[in-house]
């Protein structure tokens, strides 16, 4: 018997991988994009912030069997970089020697994976926006060329981004909750190209952060030897966008607040005023399954980026999707809801996660509390590593699932807390008696 025809929404990383994964079971997979491929245009337009690649989406690509040409599109990334406001820098690893988080392109991976997917057997329609979805009958309703068209399947899988057309379908059923939440603050993209002679004009092998307490420039490295930059800042306010009206307030701003991007970022102005102003959300829904439907990756819960997590969460939901459909396959209710179930928990914890993480990034890095703590912490680490991991570590470098990390890093940081009141920061990290602290956990 013929396996069913599953309609996705969303060519971007998640679709494109997902699609893979069920190409290969000998699924008939039709993929469906409101953009031209990007193979053939350049449809990002300065919204893409570049994508922290770490052993989740690892692990997820490696099962899809599509890691073999992936050095070409991404470089590893030991730890940050520091950039004060008196331009000395310092570097703070992520984690032991040989871990590193690799800085991707989202265009460049995300057409390898259309390729990778076409070779799988999946077909993908480009410039095909959805309209509306009709979960009674699995029929997606579409606008192409000015005209309207109808597809239908036996499934039909949500992987169309935080904006999601599937789940404002669901939101005119029974029994479905749904939150987003927003940021004050919003994301510019501005580049720093390489240099006169081709060469990386700042370290390629960390993300480099400017923490300045209530907003942050980071910048990652691409393969041609530039860096996206990535601009956070509150939407209204003092250091806000709406105040930076003018050429001249704008450069005002970056020669008070990152004097160092100054030399590296030429035709700044330019860039600050061509490049959109984009938002940031979390989106939080439950069920993610209706019928013979279901949301993943962004759909179902869309997160804000400072963990570096969106991509991996998704590429994820990809790995244990696949899992749960060898297990229960055909019973697709079976699958969903197992599905569900299992990841909204850990969704919900990366979520949390990643806006706690917000606050670390743009003020915490360049203290000299957090510093000591680090210190600490990948000391006790180092001798004690069944009892001690670092949040970072269990998050980035495991497949530990993250609710999981998010119990284990709360009961660590209490521990914290009571080093900080027995121990001055003052104290030397190798001054401190580790047993003590670990018995502490118990």
């Amino acid at each position: 018997m013929a396996k069913e025809k599953i309609l996705i929404l969303g060519a971007g990383l998640v679709g494109s991988l997902l699609s893979i994964f069920l190409a290969k079971k000998g699924f008939k997979v039709e993929v469906f994009e409101k953009r031209p491929d990007p193979r053939k245009n350049d449809v990002l337009g300065g919204r893409s912030i570049n994508l922290a690649l770490s052993d989740r989406g690892l692990l997820a690509l490696e099962k899809a069997g599509v890691t073999r040409n992936l050095d070409q599109v991404m470089l590893p990334m030991h730890g940050r970089m520091i950039h004060q406001l008196d331009s000395q820098v310092h570097f703070q690893p992520y984690g032991k020697a040989n871990q590193a988080i690799n800085s991707v392109s989202r265009g460049l991976l995300n057409e390898y994976l259309i390729g990778e997917a076409e070779a799988a057997g999946a077909s993908f329609r480009f410039e095909h926006k959805c309209e509306r979805a009709d979960i009674d009958n699995s029929v997606l309703s579409f606008s192409t060329g000015g005209k309207p068209k109808e597809y239908g399947g036996d499934i039909i899988i949500g992987a169309d981004g935080a904006y999601s057309v599937l789940r404002a379908s669901f939101l005119h059923s029974d029994r479905f909750n749904f939150m987003q939440d927003y940021l004050p603050h919003g994301y510019k993209e501005l580049n720093i190209p390489a240099g006169k002679n081709g060469e990386f004009q700042i370290d390629p092998n960390a993300l480099h952060i400017w923490p300045r307490g209530k907003f942050m420039l980071i910048a990652l490295p691409n393969i041609d030897k530039s860096f996206t930059c990535t601009l956070f800042l509150p939407f209204e306010g003092e250091s806000s966008f709406e105040a930076l009206d003018s050429p001249e307030k704008v450069a005002t701003f970056f020669s008070e607040v990152f004097p160092d991007t100054l030399p590296v970022i030429p035709n700044l102005i330019d860039q600050f005023f061509t490049n959109p102003t984009s938002s940031l959300v979390t989106i939080r829904c439950y069920p993610w399954s209706k019928k013979r439907s279901l949301l993943l990756g962004d759909a179902s819960h869309a997160i804000v980026p400072f963990f570096g997590q969106g991509m991996n969460a998704g590429f994820e939901d990809c790995r244990l999707l696949d899992e749960i459909i060898d297990a229960e396959y055909p019973n697709w209710e079976t699958v969903f809801q197992t599905f569900e179930k299992s990841r909204k928990p850990n969704t919900d914890a990366i979520a949390k996660l990643a806006n706690d993480n917000f606050i670390e990034m743009r003020d915490k890095v360049a203290d000299a509390g957090f510093i000591w703590q680090k210190k600490l912490e990948a000391r006790i680490h180092e001798k004690y590593p069944d009892k001690w991991t670092p949040l970072y570590t269990m998050v980035t470098f495991s497949n530990m699932p993250y609710s999981k990390a998010l119990e284990q890093g709360n009961r660590q940081e209490s521990v914290m807390r009571k080093i900080r009141e027995v121990y001055p920061m003052s104290t030397p990290p190798e001054a401190i008696d580790l047993e003590k602290i670990v018995g502490w956990l118990d």
